[in-house]
């Protein structure tokens, strides 16, 4: 499927000397258009960039190499629109009714009946009955089971199983209550218990989804016996996750954020400088995660709060309620505390939790550094196989935790199995609404989302708010998309070639960096703002589950927060760099604005409504 007027990239494999003369015809209504190829790699792909057509309706696309290659192929041309209309749509059912599943699989479906060309050997009619009913199989048969079965994507579902195991277990052999105990003793309100959970949640910097899941699961006990609410718990999570990940200097994010940069300025031959080195120079103009994390700690310092998180605040303070009276939380996820009662006999231990909790700390770090290569620690994280790093050590963390409860006789083997399945359970929703907010991610790219959200935006960027607008194009993908990976991956290459083409006009390319700077730091930062606002982002969904949270009561409840931020970062930081103002200029601007707000509009939680 390509888009009518939107330039898309078309990629064919095969082998690498048939294909180095190759071109791509496009025949449409009588007309043919040709485009030449380029080996990328000398892998043997040939990519055709700049793909157009001119009008609605069917096209063939057929290789040429002085002679037609092979059979032509179909393709459909649809109104550019069309692309975005799978996410909103999903968006938009998911905030009205508040069925996350029906949601995702509407825009899931929809997307996919919208690629559908031929069954068989007839060509169907765009969103027709046949269409429809196709894109319905297609939905599961194609981009589920593509989900599920992509490497790193199988990956994350297995380590997020195992730690809900894991937790499971140290919950039923008193370990999470020891360290409730402990850390009771410490956060005797909610003022410090808010603060505890922010700080565990930038000391877990080195991976978003174990910061969301560990901080999660293991902070609930506490907040909940604090009177703080789910809503509130899930805020803290979700926003000192992936902004402490992405800016971090060591993180399992790094290989994947340096590669994007390295791939998109290597067509660069101005640019001679290493691709971790203008990641470390952008970090300082990454507004939005920074400003988000000085939030955090900013209102749980004050114990204040606005919107509708203060109106959940004062429900939990007042009636002890830590969730909505019509709060949808997965029924296995309420049953898990009934699932995992400590028995009162058994001896309750802090340091049956703490030492699997610290195996799966210390094993993702030292196999970080085991998987990868390079003389510093930086390089050696940045190459390293992050998501055999999780399996791994959710993998021992289990075991450590199982072995501990047995080897002390506080469960029985089967004691400790029961518990491992109860904490697995825990999950189970949540991985649905994961792998259907995967599938429609895919779909929006062979819809080519991001590809018309920048045609669109393309023809009025100049220097000064070249930061700005790429921040504000990469939220906005990511909030369709939901996610910020995926967002990064397709906006970092189309970005980065653009913004230099807008900033650098010749003469010393010195002058031209700070713009290229910022504006990789806004693909980053521009991505997670979208996925703290999207109700179908991984991460969102994944703090929701891993809080117990009522999941559009998290997005509702940290929506006002994300955009506070977020226009502040842009206005005070993003924007004025453009145009060359210092960027610890802007974060001190920004920080004193939010401090501002926190004081003057935010109000105290203990204040009856």
């Amino acid at each position: 499927m390509i888009l009518r007027g939107t330039p898309v990239q078309v990629t064919i494999t095969g082998p690498a000397d048939r294909l180095e003369q190759v071109t791509l015809r496009v025949t449409q209504d009588g007309r043919t258009r040709d485009y030449a190829s380029s080996l990328v790699d000398n892998d043997g792909s040939a990519v055709f960039k700049d793909v157009t057509a001119d009008s609605t309706g069917l096209a063939e696309m057929q290789l040429w190499d002085r002679q037609a290659v092979g059979e032509p192929h179909t393709v459909r041309v649809l109104p550019s629109w069309i692309s975005l209309l799978p996410p909103v749509l999903a968006i938009t059912l998911a905030l009205l009714f508040k069925q996350v599943i029906v949601a995702l699989f509407v825009g899931l479906w929809l997307g996919a009946a919208a690629l559908v060309v031929t069954v068989g050997s007839s060509v169907v009619a765009p969103f027709g009955p046949t269409a429809l009913l196709r894109g319905a199989l297609d939905s599961f048969q194609v981009y589920v089971l593509g989900s599920v079965t992509t490497v790193a994507y199988a990956q994350i579902l297995l380590f997020s199983f195992m730690v809900g195991g894991t937790v499971g277990i140290v919950i039923k052999n008193g370990g999470m209550q020891g360290v409730v105990n402990l850390i009771v003793k410490w956060a005797t309100d909610p003022r410090r218990g808010q603060l505890s959970t922010a700080v565990l949640g930038v000391a877990i910097f080195f991976d978003d989804y174990a910061n969301t899941l560990v901080v999660g699961n293991t902070m609930r006990q506490v907040t909940d016996r604090l009177r703080i609410s789910r809503e509130k718990l899930a805020y803290i999570v979700d926003s000192t996750a992936a902004p402490v990940s992405c800016v971090a200097l060591v993180t399992t994010w790094i290989g994947y954020e340096v590669g994007l940069i390295g791939s998109s300025v290597a067509t660069i031959p101005e640019i001679t400088e290493a691709p971790y080195s203008i990641f470390l120079s952008s970090i300082g103009y990454s507004f939005y995660p920074i400003l988000t994390m000085f939030m955090v700690f900013t209102l749980a310092a004050r114990g204040r709060d606005f919107g509708p998180m203060l109106a959940a605040e004062r429900r939990a303070r007042t009636t002890g309620q830590v969730l909505g009276p019509d709060a949808d939380v997965d029924e296995a996820a309420g049953a898990e505390a009934a699932e995992l009662v400590v028995n009162e006999e058994k001896p309750v231990r802090a340091v049956n939790a703490i030492v699997p909790i610290g195996v799966l700390v210390g094993t993702v770090l030292g196999s970080l550094y085991l998987t990868g290569t390079g003389d510093s620690i930086r390089d050696i994280v940045g190459t390293a196989d992050s998501y055999k790093a999780l399996m791994w050590a959710s993998m021992l963390a289990t075991l450590t935790a199982a072995l501990l409860s047995v080897g002390q006789r506080i469960l029985t083997a089967k004691e400790v199995v029961d518990a491992w399945y109860a904490g697995m359970k825990s999950m189970l929703f949540a991985m649905i609404i994961l792998v259907l907010a995967w599938s429609l991610a895919a779909v929006s790219t062979q819809l080519h989302t991001a590809e018309y959200l920048v045609s669109i935006l393309g023809d009025w960027l100049n220097p000064g708010v070249v930061p700005a607008i790429v921040f504000v194009l990469s939220a906005a993908t990511a909030f369709a998309t939901g996610s910020s990976w995926s967002t990064m991956g397709i906006l970092m290459p189309l970005v980065v070639p653009l913004v230099w083409a807008v900033a650098y006009t010749g003469g010393d390319p010195a002058v031209a960096m700070p713009v290229m700077y910022s504006a990789v730091a806004s693909v980053l930062a521009g991505a997670v703002m979208g996925d703290h606002c999207s109700p179908i982002s991984d991460t969102t969904i994944l703090s929701s589950m891993a809080s117990g949270c009522d999941h559009i009561a998290h997005v509702r409840t940290q929506l006002p927060y994300a955009l506070t931020v977020g226009t502040v970062a842009v206005l005070l930081g993003t924007l004025p760099a453009g145009f060359g103002m210092p960027w610890w200029l802007g974060m001190v601007l920004g920080a004193a604005t939010l401090s501002a707000i926190a004081h003057y509009v935010a109000q105290p939680v203990e204040e009856s409504s």
